[in-house]
């Protein structure tokens, strides 16, 4: 069970090789670079240490969540406490804005939304503020829909990352009041390319241009993706 975990305070040791990679990368980036540390959020994480894997419905964490659900709680609340120290570590190593992913976020009905992303990641946030003031935070609970709306204020996020699926003049109008928004150019894009790349960059661009925005992907590059289509994004991107 729960108990034959190790404690949180030896993550540190295992996980040494990161921070060392982010005191490297920290002292070798230009000064104008931004060096962003990042980690899974509790119920993301929580999704891959019950399956041993990804899976296409989370459907283990799912069951876990339904059949024993106070074993589920502490288990998501270990990896809660985990989560502080292993991204307070990072922002000591060099990190300069912090990022939670929150994959597996729109798989959550509204009332386990609020309970094991949203409150997760308030906690976190909290934590990491008061012993990092300064260090922005950007949380990006994936697939969230219409969640998005108040979910920076309710966790005290400095951003949140949309995922492809947001429609950007809507975050404008509903998550952008509440501050900086990130995204969300779907990543297919960066295997097709084409002038459709560039137009939906130019739209996501034109439509949150009268806020706080940081261009990005939907979610993570794939594999196949091509270089110069980056490369063509990037343009598109800086000539808007």
């Amino acid at each position: 069970g729960l108990n034959a975990l190790k404690p949180v305070s030896d993550i540190h040791e295992t996980l040494n090789p990161i921070y060392q990679t982010l005191r490297n990368l920290s002292g070798a980036l230009p000064s104008e670079t931004t060096l962003i540390g990042f980690a899974g959020a509790p119920w993301t994480v929580t999704t891959y240490m019950i399956a041993g894997r990804g899976t296409p419905d989370q459907g283990p964490a799912h069951a876990l969540k339904a059949e024993n659900r106070p074993v589920f709680e502490a288990l998501l609340d270990r990896i809660t406490e985990a989560t502080i120290e292993y991204l307070s570590a990072q922002i000591d190593a060099g990190a300069e804005v912090i990022k939670l992913f929150d994959s597996w976020a729109g798989s959550l009905n509204d009332g386990d939304f609020a309970a094991y992303a949203l409150a997760p990641a308030q906690r976190i946030i909290a934590a990491l503020k008061a012993r990092h003031p300064e260090t922005p935070i950007i949380a990006f609970p994936r697939g969230a829909g219409p969640r998005y709306e108040g979910f920076a204020r309710a966790t005290g996020a400095d951003c949140v990352a949309l995922d492809d699926g947001v429609d950007a003049a809507w975050a404008a109008a509903h998550v952008q009041i509440d501050g900086c928004v990130q995204g969300n150019l779907a990543s297919s894009h960066m295997v097709t390319g084409g002038e459709a790349l560039v137009q939906e960059t130019r739209a996501i661009v034109d439509a949150l241009s009268h806020g706080p925005h940081i261009f990005n992907l939907g979610h993570g590059i794939t594999p196949d993706a091509d270089p110069d289509n980056v490369q063509r994004m990037i343009d598109a991107v800086r000539t808007r």
